[in-house]
């Protein structure tokens, strides 16, 4: 069977998301903070990741820009209202 690699693996106080190809593995660890309140624990990773990216390209900062199209990683925000929005082209 052909997976993306991802796997989330959901705990009571944290989620894991293992990040696996030939190459590269990692583990992402989301457990609630200070901006995460807000959210239901089962939202509480795309809370998290969606909030981090928002910030992190809001930081307008060319080094992370720079590293985010070296690896192929784009981020827009998208409307609170328009969960159907187009999610199949990057912003840049």
């Amino acid at each position: 069977m052909t997976t993306s690699g991802l796997d989330i693996i959901s705990g009571n106080d944290m989620t894991r998301i293992k990040a696996v190809c030939e190459h590269q593995r990692g583990l992402i660890y989301v457990v609630p903070a200070e901006r995460s309140w807000v959210c239901a624990k089962e939202y509480l990773p795309a809370h998290a990741l969606a909030g981090f990216f928002r910030e992190l390209t809001a930081l307008d900062n060319t080094e992370v820009q720079g590293l985010m199209q070296q690896w192929g990683i784009y981020f827009r925000q998208l409307p609170n209202d328009q969960e159907g929005a187009d999610t199949e082209t990057p912003a840049k």
